[in-house]
């Protein structure tokens, strides 16, 4: 294997840039190109004529004489202009056998000098170029979100776009979006791992996924922080984490703080529920009480007239007007009183992107070394859909469809003996 490419793909996560130096140095220590791939699937979609008229020509001179295979580059042809309907054929067989052959130059500088459009698309990435950025916080390489990347058609124009560069295997970082990609590259024969870059913590086959450990650490600082400000002014308040549909980064920071309330996706609750735990918590002098809520926990809050109840209080609101930090903690200040039958000055925080914009903590600088080693060692192994996690606090790797599959029992893995632990204490 001469070159390789690397991708982050989904929300930026803390030690995605680590692990893109860890790819680039593993693949140094064996003389194999690296390429960047810039904004994630959206940098390999590019459907350019002159590039693919020079890819089938040249394809077709490396073939020679070998009918069959030509019949099976006419097909390859014909899909990724569209006019193919129903499923693709196979064409995995084809690209295996020419893997290299069919790359448009030797020299990457060469290619893009070619075809100078693909230069905000590609970039080379040596050890001169990424060894400063493995304690960047963000994504060096960027992301975006990729709808285009749905259609079959675009999806076969970037393996080939990839492989016209020379590109023999490929390393995604990102979350289960990113890896459902990465398994459709491979059916049209690109070999793929994947690393879990995200914050959120929600991919069920591993114990951590990449920038999770860091996202906690933001959010824990900050409780601290304003637990202490709650604790100067007798106010007890609301602080909204990232996790997406994934209550882990709440928990975690609620052990990790000792928040009185955690609200999570993973388990049903409702306003007057939270409203009288906190009024327990005031009633026997606690009035810095703090509770931790996922953003994606609204999604499991019983019905509540967010609109008629704060109206009726004074406080203006909005006709379907949806519930948020802001509104729980205004909610929740009109349903608690202390010793005075005073309402309760209730505040809130919404932690935001902080959580994403960190330097990786030792822990995930750890993680993104050992995972980006492990890379380019299981290609270079003609390894490919494979994921790779941490289990017991060890390394591994595993099929990304077994991956996939646990996502449907997600819920599962939620630590509800913890959860209901802080609630009850």
């Amino acid at each position: 294997m001469k070159r390789i490419a690397v991708l982050t793909s989904g929300g930026d996560a803390p030690g995605m840039n680590a692990a893109v130096v860890s790819v680039a140095r593993s693949a140094a220590l064996h003389d194999v190109r690296l390429i960047g791939v810039i904004r994630g699937y959206n940098g390999i979609i590019r459907q350019d004529e002159k590039l693919m008229r020079a890819f089938f020509a040249g394809a077709k001179k490396v073939i020679g004489d070998n009918e069959e295979d030509l019949d099976m580059l006419a097909a390859l042809k014909k899909a990724v202009s569209g006019s193919m309907g129903g499923a693709f054929p196979d064409f995995r067989p084809l690209l295996n056998k020419y893997q290299g052959q069919f790359c448009l130059a030797n020299d990457f500088d060469d290619f893009l000098r070619k075809y100078p459009e693909f230069m905000g698309d590609f970039v080379s990435l040596d050890l001169d170029t990424v060894l400063d950025i493995a304690d960047r916080p963000g994504t060096h390489l960027r992301t975006a979100r990729c709808e285009a990347f749905l259609n079959p058609v675009v999806r076969l124009a970037g393996v080939l776009n990839l492989t016209a560069i020379g590109v023999e295997g490929l390393v995604v970082i990102g979350g289960d979006g990113s890896f459902n990609g990465a398994t459709r590259l491979c059916e049209l024969g690109m070999p793929c791992v994947a690393i879990p870059g995200t914050i959120d913590n929600d991919l069920a086959y591993t114990e951590m996924t990449l920038g999770y450990d860091t996202a906690v650490n933001v959010c824990v600082q900050a409780v601290r922080q304003i637990r202490a400000t709650s604790r100067s002014h007798d106010r007890p308040h609301v602080v909204e984490v990232m996790g997406r549909a994934c209550g882990d980064i709440a928990l975690r920071t609620a052990v990790a703080t000792g928040a009185e309330i955690v609200i999570v996706p993973e388990v049903p609750w409702s306003v007057e529920e939270v409203a009288k735990k906190l009024q327990k918590e005031i009633a026997g002098g606690n009035y810095r009480a703090t509770v931790i809520v996922a953003e994606g926990a609204y999604e499991s809050m019983a019905p509540f007239d967010v609109y008629g109840f704060l109206m009726e209080r004074g406080k203006q609101c909005y006709p379907g007007e949806t519930i948020s930090a802001h509104r729980l903690a205004s909610i929740l200040k009109r349903l608690c009183y202390d010793k005075d039958k005073q309402w309760v000055e209730v505040r809130s925080t919404v932690l935001g992107y902080t959580q994403r914009g960190e330097s990786p903590s030792a822990y995930d600088a750890a993680f993104a070394f050992e995972a980006g080693n492990r890379a380019v060692e299981l290609l270079r192994k003609n390894e490919e859909n494979v994921v790779i996690g941490v289990k017991e606090g060890r390394v591994f790797s595993m099929p990304i469809f077994q991956a996939l599959k646990l996502q449907d029992k997600r819920k599962d893995f939620f630590n509800r003996r913890l959860y209901n632990l802080v609630n009850i204490l």
